[in-house]
């Protein structure tokens, strides 16, 4: 008899989440080509603020699993941006009139299963009120590979798809 490690669905999105395969294109609301104000040129020296993170769809986890899951969102959100746009700046002061307000959104599976996909946005607003959002789905088996730089894989592959 072979012996199987079976992971909780918690412990199994935590390890995807703390520390792809079909594209989603940058899409503005409402829908409209994306104007000039969302250039390499102002990304790359932009002010951005990380909002709260948002889960969507199932909760999977309780207590201190979201709690840490949520952070990482944000964490890692911000890195890689800055890894993107060296030249920008993470910024915490909502009120900051300039700055591009960035939610990390995860849309959750109903179920942990490999072969199940999870979405994981970015959406953008930027000072002029324009809303642009990336986002690209990825298998859970994709991100459980990363192990405890699973965060960082999903927002780093976001991040490549910005101007």
């Amino acid at each position: 008899m072979t012996s199987r490690t079976l992971l909780t669905p918690a412990a199994l999105l935590t390890t995807l989440l703390v520390s792809a395969q079909a594209q989603t294109p940058a899409t503005q609301s409402p829908a409209g080509p994306l104007s000039a104000a969302w250039s390499k040129a102002r990304l790359s020296t932009a002010t951005f603020v990380i909002l709260d993170p948002q889960m969507v769809g199932p909760n999977l986890l309780g207590g201190s699993d979201q709690t840490s899951v949520l952070a990482a969102m944000r964490r890692d959100a911000a890195g890689a941006l800055k890894r993107r746009y060296p030249g920008a700046t993470i910024g915490k002061d909502m009120a900051s009139p300039q700055a591009i307000r960035v939610t990390p959104v995860l849309q959750t599976p109903g179920a942990l299963l490999p072969w199940l996909k999870l979405n994981a946005r970015l959406d953008f607003t930027l000072p002029e009120g324009e809303r642009i959002s990336v986002g690209q789905d990825f298998t859970l088996w994709s991100v459980y590979q990363h192990q405890a730089e699973a965060a960082n894989f999903v927002y780093d592959q976001l991040a490549q798809r910005l101007p």
